[in-house]
């Protein structure tokens, strides 16, 4: 599915003639002006998977931000919000195939931060929660508590099932599971599942960022399917190859200038992986293939 067609920025003529026209000289900084076109990045043509290759300072996640505040995307983490960004974002350019649907957002490495923060201080809280239902359980459990009006029933329960239960069932049962269960990768990984629906445009900055290679790949599959099966448009920041090589990707390489769309292959960052692993191909013997697309 297809909602964004095209996004234009403006070009650096462009910038400094609004610069100069609005005499803004004298500021250290203009972010995010002179970002983008510092490598002649003026026109996205979407495609259902869209991404954005380069290294760290090529204006991948400046641009997903840009975006996602001309379409109007929801999005939970605070950004890099300049006092020149609503300029900035002003001159760029929008089309769209269809109005962006409502649930559209912007997904960020700092969403998936403060999700984990979350499950963490959940945590803390129940684990002070069991060490209080500890101190109850043996308490109950040696308790000759007898009943003596309705009002002590919930007393008299808790203390009869003290004394047929083990410790950790009675917890269980008292607590329910505790979130720990899920690792830092796992909460990331269930966080852009949970995140992402169906028909609907999702800007995801680095979400490979927490993940092991086998959860992003997974999380490749998952939104290789989105976007096949349940109606999603997606622009990813990415340089993990497994994201890169996602079947039907259009890659726009940030490093290149001016930017220009690439083939996955032929990333520079794609390349220094397969270099290091042809160098040892030896040493892993006979290798299953790897679920990459086809060039």
């Amino acid at each position: 599915m297809i909602y964004l067609e095209t996004f234009t920025f403006p070009d650096a003529e462009q910038e400094t003639s609004f610069l100069l026209g609005e005499k803004r000289t004298c500021f250290a900084s203009f972010y995010p002006f002179k970002i983008l076109s510092r490598h002649r990045f003026k026109r996205i043509d979407f495609e259902p998977v869209t991404i954005l290759y380069g290294g760290n300072g090529t204006g991948k996640s400046t641009a997903l931000h840009v975006i996602a505040q001309k379409a109007g995307l929801a999005r939970d983490a605070a950004y890099n919000r300049t006092r020149f960004f609503d300029d900035y974002v002003r001159m760029c350019g929008m089309r769209t195939a269809m109005p962006v649907p409502e649930g559209s957002r912007i997904l960020t490495s700092d969403d998936v931060f403060d999700a984990m923060l979350d499950v963490r201080a959940l945590n803390d809280g129940m684990d002070r929660k069991r060490e209080e239902i500890f101190e109850d359980y043996w308490q109950d459990r040696r308790s000759g508590f007898q009943l003596s009006s309705m009002a002590d029933y919930e007393k008299l329960r808790r203390v009869n099932r003290a004394r047929k239960h083990t410790q950790s069932r009675y917890v269980r049962e008292e607590l329910g599971m505790n979130v720990r269960t899920f690792s830092n990768g796992e909460s990331a990984f269930r966080m852009f599942t949970e995140k992402i629906g169906e028909n609907a445009l999702y800007l995801l900055d680095e979400p490979e960022n927490s993940l092991s290679p086998a959860r992003v790949l997974e999380l490749c599959r998952f939104i290789g399917d989105s976007a096949r099966f349940f109606g999603c448009q997606f622009v990813i920041s990415t340089h993990s190859p497994f994201l890169l090589a996602l079947r039907g990707a259009k890659v726009y390489d940030l490093d290149s200038d001016p930017v220009d769309v690439r083939r996955w292959t032929e990333l520079e960052n794609v390349r220094v992986y397969y270099a290091f692993f042809k160098e040892h191909e030896g040493e892993f013997g006979r290798s299953e293939g790897m679920p990459f697309a086809e060039d």
